[in-house]
Order: structure tokens, then sequence, then C-alpha cells
């Protein structure tokens, strides 16, 4: 238990709760670490048959991980400290991804970056009115982590790549449309549902299909035909390209939407959910992703991107390179590259 989590177990069901309300519970290093013990210690408990993630009071599930402390450690430590979290922080991911026993992750609120690394590998994830589901990392010079290549280039058509370049934004009804969520159930029915749960850890299958209820219209199924022809290039200027040939009203905005983002953040997002379908584990991605993230965060984008969005707030980043032309494959190459011996991501042993 730290001040930022609260971890109990009711009768055979173990419960996490994100509790860090103020940053709407972007997670530390401390409370991945925490949540990765209290799951390694149930998964050989016996008397636990389940798991819930949720969070306490407030807008969150997760708004991501703790961005500043990221920064920090770019500009003062070289890093160090950021990748500290990274590493703890894909373990508990990877950990999720293959652990043995069922998991429910409650996506009422924010769900985005590290919010959707500790949701999308629970057997059973719950939308509700409440859920914003995204991964906005290539707007402060990021990428699509905790996973996301994986989950993200797994979705149907061109869905994950959109959402990967441009950081929109999906309400509960879209993530579940999508399979991003299993379950759409009313936040009013939540604690119902958690108490159903805790009685009888082994019907959660029909717990939640039972509370479960006909979502709202799913906005992004009418824009499919457009996100499948116009983010279909294998390029970041190949969709640029097609973005400024549409004429439409929607391909205007996401061409401006586009603009905006860190062209380097973008073609790494490109290269990274294209490897990810190549690769035989949801190991090797986190391992292709701590590679990334180890060097991104040293990187000129990040510092900017997180100065003009989050620091300053006066939302112009000035990209270095400025253009997409500007960020060369060798450069990507060398993101992408091995990380030295002993230094490379490892899982939990």
């Amino acid at each position: 238990m730290t001040d930022q989590l609260n971890i109990h177990t009711h009768q055979n069901v173990g419960h996490i709760s994100l509790n860090r309300p103020k940053a709407i519970h972007a997670l530390t290093t401390k409370m991945c670490v925490a949540m990765a013990d209290a799951l390694g210690e149930w998964a050989d408990h016996a008397g636990i048959a389940a798991v819930m993630i949720d969070h306490a009071e407030g807008r969150g599930f997760c708004a991501g991980g703790d961005i500043a402390m990221l920064r920090n450690s770019a500009l003062n430590d070289e890093g160090k400290t950021g990748r500290e979290f990274f590493h703890a922080e894909y373990q508990l991911n990877h950990q999720l991804f293959t652990y043995k026993k069922p998991v429910v992750a409650f996506m009422d609120g924010i769900t985005m970056g590290g919010g959707v690394g500790i949701s999308q590998p629970a057997s059973y994830r719950v939308a509700t009115e409440n859920t914003k589901f995204a991964m906005p990392e290539t707007g402060i010079g990021l990428f699509p982590d905790v996973g996301g290549g994986w989950y993200l280039s797994r979705l149907p058509g061109r869905i994950g790549h959109f959402l990967a370049l441009t950081g929109a934004r999906l309400d509960g009804a879209e993530c579940h449309a999508i399979g991003l969520a299993t379950h759409y159930i009313a936040s009013e029915n939540l604690a119902r549902v958690k108490a159903a749960i805790v009685d009888d850890p082994g019907s959660i299958q029909a717990i939640l299909d039972q509370a479960s209820e006909t979502p709202p219209e799913a906005r992004i199924l009418a824009n499919r035909e457009n996100i499948d022809r116009l983010f279909a290039g294998r390029t970041l200027e190949d969709i640029l390209t097609a973005l400024e040939a549409d004429d439409s009203q929607w391909a205007t905005k996401e061409l401006k939407t586009l603009r905006a983002k860190s062209p380097q953040s973008c073609k790494v997002a490109l290269r990274q959910l294209a490897d990810s379908l190549t690769l035989g584990s949801f190991a090797d991605e986190m391992r292709m992703e701590y590679r990334i993230g180890s060097r991104v965060l040293v990187s000129h984008d990040f510092a900017e991107g997180v100065r003009a969005v989050i620091v300053d707030k006066t939302g112009d980043p000035q990209w270095n390179p400025a253009t997409p032309q500007g960020v060369t494959d060798e450069q990507i190459e060398a993101i992408f590259a091995a990380l030295p011996e002993g230094e490379e991501w490892t899982p939990l042993s």
C-alpha cells in the first residue's frame, strides 16, 4: 500500500485502486512496482480468484505516466530516472498481459497512455459514459508506448494508425465498438458490479454481460471509410499527401491536427506499428518500446513537447526536425536499434 494506491483483498478478489486524484491517477515508478508486487503475490495465492483495477475519486481512470518526472529526468540526469520508470512500467504491462488469473479493468474516466497500458492487457475492459481513451503521445514528442504498438496495430483497418498519429480521443461507445473495451456499463452501476464480482469471482463474464447496456452510436464508425482510405499510406508523407488531396472537412481537420504533431514521433509510431505485427511475443514488443523510449526520452522533441503542452501550456512546440522530410530513415533506425548488452528491457523474473 502506498499513499498513491489502495491495494486490498476482498474475499477471493485482489483489488488495486489508483489514488492520485490531483494528477488524474498518473503512474509513478513506486506505483508500478507496488502494483507488480501485489499482482505477483496474488498470482501465487490459491485463495485469490480474480483481480480488479479501478481508480478512487476524480476524473481518472489513469491519465498516463508521470510526465513532469520524465522531463526532469531528461533535463537533469540524462534520462536515468525516466528509464527506470519505463522499465518498471513495461514490466507491469507485460505482467498483466501474461497474467494467469482474470483481471477486470474499469476504464471509467480518462484512460490515456499509461492508463491504456494497464487496462488493455486485462481480460475484461469496462468502458462507461465517462471513458475518454487516447494515446496522445505524438503531441508531446513521445510515442504510443505501454504496448500501444501491439494494441493499435491489431485494431480494424487503419484505426490504430489514425489513433497513434492524431491522438484522437474516443468515448466509451467507440472503445466498445472497435474492441478496446469488452463491455459498456453505466458508471452508476459499477459499485454493484464490483460487489457482485467479489461475491462470485467465478461468474465475472455473466455479471458483466448482465450489467451491460447498448452503447450509443460510435462516431468513429461513421469515419471508418475516411480513416481506412486517407491513413492507408505506409509513410507519414503518404498520409499527409492523401489528406491534402481530399477536400472534405474531416480531412482538413485531421490534416491540421497531424501537422501540429512531432514529425519524428509520427514516423516512430508508424514504424512501431508496422514492426509490431512481425513480433512473436508481447515481451518482444516491450523490448522494442523500451529501446525507443530510452532514446526518445532524451530527444529534443520530448522536452520541447512537454514544455509547450504541459509546463508553459503555450501549445506552440518547435519540433526539430520541423518537417517529415527532415526526419531521416537513419534517425529512425538509430531510435529502434538494439541497446548495449545489460541495458535491454527484461520481464519480471
